[in-house]
């Protein structure tokens, strides 16, 4: 059974016309049209179950658009979610009238600003909003600031703590937000600590707290002053974590180790610190237990005592700062894999959760103290 002729005829005579993007609300059963000249409207009159006319309106947008009847969704099977859209069919997927045919769009590498506009016209959804934030193509044209402000104002009802991390980070990395809206985001962090971890993330050197610089930051820094100069990454990275931004950056990752909520969280928080060490980093291991951690920087702290390494040369600057040091390696060595044998085991959140990771979190925090002078 085809369509109703009204509606056959209606969007044939709508797609003659260049159209931008259409979506489809399967509540009313409309189909809504975007174009040059703005929205237009078809109220659809089905004469068969609402499922299976809603199938046959998108056939034959399928066959408009693309040639084919069956366009969608097996021609959508070959565009995933990881961003292996073709660019040049951007445009067209759009005019399918389907959720997941905009899902591609907004995962795709070349989407434009206008193409973002379209797309966000077509479902405006956290998720499509955080895929296009992604893209510098989006975040530098004028749907930067509609997205950004999206997040935002949606980020209250999020329910899943990766989605609020991955919303924050994508919130500060833009760069598009007030100091206003920047301290109240922070501010509700003390809540949901997840919003922490999406500052950890984005923004490790700008965290918005009130901290310090380590009592000995002047002084170490005087003398690490060549070894900075000439690009020591073990001078340059203490020296960061001695400065109120990494004396910051410390407390926030304590307060999150304190009380994270969920697994998302904690592996979230180990990137985030990975990321932050990584000039530091010596290989590409992943640790799984922190013995292991322990172990590895014991051997560094003996081999930088050898003339001519770049931790060799740290440490002769800076006699008596060892327990430091040695607190920065270990945490340059943490990662994801540390907590990946006990999360194989278990799927607990909360407390539970925290009392398993005890034998990773509390020896980090004993490093952490070493930092920040405790």
């Amino acid at each position: 059974m085809d369509l109703s002729s009204e509606d056959a005829l209606r969007i044939n005579v709508l797609l003659a016309s260049p159209v931008k993007a259409v979506r489809i609300d399967e509540s009313s059963m409309t189909l809504y049209a975007l174009s040059s000249k703005g929205e237009a409207r078809v109220r659809l009159n089905p004469n068969c179950r609402d499922e299976t006319y809603l199938r046959r309106v998108r056939e034959a947008l399928s066959s408009h658009v693309l040639g084919s009847p069956g366009g969608y969704p097996v021609y959508l099977k070959r565009w995933t979610r990881m961003g292996q859209t073709r660019d040049g069919i951007l445009e067209s997927l759009l005019l399918l009238g389907e959720p997941e045919a905009v899902v591609a769009v907004v995962n795709a590498p070349g989407i434009t600003n206008e193409i973002a506009s379209r797309a966000w016209w077509a479902s405006q959804t956290a998720e499509n909003a955080r895929c296009m934030l992604a893209q510098q193509s989006v975040v530098k044209g004028d749907m930067g600031p509609v997205l950004v402000d999206f997040l935002v104002e949606f980020l209250p009802f999020e329910t899943e703590a990766r989605d609020m991390i991955a919303s924050v980070r994508l919130i500060m990395q833009s760069g598009l937000v007030s100091q206003e809206t920047r301290t109240e985001l922070w501010g509700r962090g003390r809540h949901k600590n997840a919003y922490y971890v999406g500052f950890l993330q984005a923004v490790p050197d700008e965290i918005p707290s009130g901290v310090g610089p380590h009592p000995l930051r002047d002084e170490v820094c005087e003398k690490l002053e060549g070894l900075r100069k000439t690009g020591n990454p073990f001078a340059v990275q203490l020296c960061r974590l001695l400065g109120s931004e990494g004396q910051r950056f410390l407390e926030a990752v304590e307060e999150v180790l304190d009380k994270p909520s969920n697994q998302d969280v904690v592996v979230s928080l180990l990137h985030a610190i990975a990321a932050y060490f990584y000039s530091i980093r010596t290989n590409d291991t992943g640790y799984q237990t922190m013995d292991d951690v322990l172990a590895v920087a014991d051997r560094l702290m003996i081999s930088g005592a050898v003339p001519g390494n770049a931790l060799g040369e740290l440490l002769a600057r800076v006699p008596g700062m060892e327990r430091e040091v040695h607190a920065m390696l270990v945490l340059s060595m943490v990662d994801e894999p540390l907590v990946n044998p006990i999360f194989s085991r278990t799927d607990a959140i909360g407390t539970v959760m925290r009392r398993k990771l005890k034998p990773v979190t509390e020896p980090l925090q004993q490093y952490i103290d070493r930092l920040r002078n405790r």
